[in-house]
């Protein structure tokens, strides 16, 4: 039996979270998961309709049945940021001024997509942001992301005067869901559910940056944005070459406090996004199943302005997985990929009247199945695509697949299936998981 450092350490790594969901759609390869069923020959349909999806929105000059790869994006908070095409990343860029360093720059980038990602945890269909200036309305992640933005340029994450563009530990712990609320345009006419925890995680990351200065510096001076001083002096890193292992340790163990105190607790320390999975049938830490689907969506969004800004190389990127999470996990559901059996949930699961939508807690483990079983079909349909363009996995990134085809599938046929485009599952979130 490993010792329980090595056990906390295997669950937070990045491998883990792969290895541990092919456990559990093995399962569902067999017929042996109590939630779900798993029609592998509903897979190609999925292909089919998310390679049309590239076609569709990356069309190659060349091919009408291939997509540009090269103009796909990585998935990644960037892209929500510059929704309807709007460069407002650039723009902020652009208002720094000539004399901002390169590495200032990027450090704010780093500052503004941590609290955005933190902030980016399902808003719900009724909720819808107004921007500023040109008074057009986002939901959702776009929403949240304008909104996250503009709080960001209105120094609200700030605790220096006259320097608005930063987050720090000083300017997270004076935040109180009121100013959330006010930042968001949260009202009874326009609902957000989960704005204490939100606002939570914030405060907690206050606490997190003062708790680790060696990942981003001291005091009231602590900022996500120091993690590029960490990186670039780390022995790992031969710049422009940088390891993704470490900036994930960096992210694992410098913000692992700022998850609710409720999570999966393992020897006495808290595991962020880990969960029971009642169906592998083993105990303690051979039962658990990781996902730390916020801290990838982090990592996802943290490469893009490492890469574009400082030009860095990121080395290990095959590591991360697809994010679980019910833009992906319903794509599967919408396509009869994944089944979920009814009456293993019970009358309970389904409190609204008239409702054939199961409303879950995250730590269900019908949930923790879901989000397993949707990393592997990720992988699996990613495969899928390539091998239909016939593409390679370094010619098509799993981030690019992310991005242009299943969390944007996901959504579109959820909008097709059901009014407002909500997912198949509903999950009673706190704010902090999806």
């Amino acid at each position: 039996m490993s010792s329980p450092e090595a056990q906390i350490a295997y669950l937070r790594s990045l491998p883990a979270v792969r290895e541990r969901c092919s456990q559990v759609h093995a399962l569902g390869v067999e017929g042996k998961l109590p939630y779900f069923e798993l029609d592998l020959s509903k897979e190609p349909d999925v292909v089919d309709f998310c390679a049309g999806l590239m076609i569709r929105d990356f069309p190659s000059s060349t091919s009408s049945s291939l997509p540009d790869v090269s103009a796909i994006p990585p998935h990644s908070r960037w892209r929500h940021f510059d929704v309807d095409t709007v460069p407002r990343v650039q723009a902020l860029l652009d208002s720094f001024g000539p004399s901002t360093t390169p590495t200032e720059r990027a450090k704010r980038l780093l500052d503004l997509f941590v609290v955005s990602v933190l902030l980016d945890a399902g808003a719900g269909a009724s909720w819808a942001y107004t921007e500023p200036g040109t008074g057009k309305k986002y939901g959702r992640s776009e929403g949240l992301a304008v909104a996250s933005l503009e709080m960001f340029k209105g120094g609200l994450f700030s605790g220096v005067e006259g320097q608005p563009f930063q987050v720090d530990a000083s300017g997270l712990a004076k935040l109180t869901p009121k100013a959330v609320e006010e930042g968001l345009q949260v009202s009874e006419s326009n609902p957000m559910t989960g704005i204490e925890g939100r606002t939570q995680l914030l405060i907690n990351l206050s606490a997190a940056l003062r708790a680790s200065p060696e990942y981003f510096c001291t005091g009231d001076n602590a900022r996500p944005g120091n993690l590029i001083d960490y990186l670039s002096s780390h022995p790992s890193s031969s710049l422009p070459r940088v390891q993704l292992s470490t900036l994930w340790h960096a992210l694992l163990t410098g913000l692992n406090p700022i998850w609710p105190a409720s999570r999966t607790a393992l020897h006495g320390e808290s595991l962020g996004d880990v969960w029971p999975c009642s169906a592998l049938g083993k105990e303690g830490a051979e039962g658990l199943v990781p996902f730390h689907k916020l801290s990838q969506w982090m990592t996802y969004s943290l490469l893009e302005p490492l890469q574009k800004i400082l030009g860095w190389e990121i080395e290990g990127v095959q590591d991360m997985t697809g994010l679980p999470e019910y833009r992906n996990g319903g794509l599967l559901l919408d396509f009869g990929v994944l089944k979920i059996k009814r009456e293993a949930l019970g009358p309970s699961a389904y409190p609204s009247s008239g409702s054939d939508i199961p409303e879950l807690e995250p730590s269900h483990p019908a949930v923790v199945e879901w989000r397993a079983l949707t990393v592997i079909s990720l992988d699996r349909i990613a495969a899928g695509i390539r091998k239909k363009f016939g593409l390679s996995d370094a010619e098509l990134a799993l981030a690019q697949v992310l991005e242009s085809a299943t969390w944007k599938g996901g959504r579109e046929i959820a909008r097709k299936r059901r009014e407002g485009g909500v997912p198949p599952i509903s999950i009673i979130s706190d704010g902090t998981v999806f």
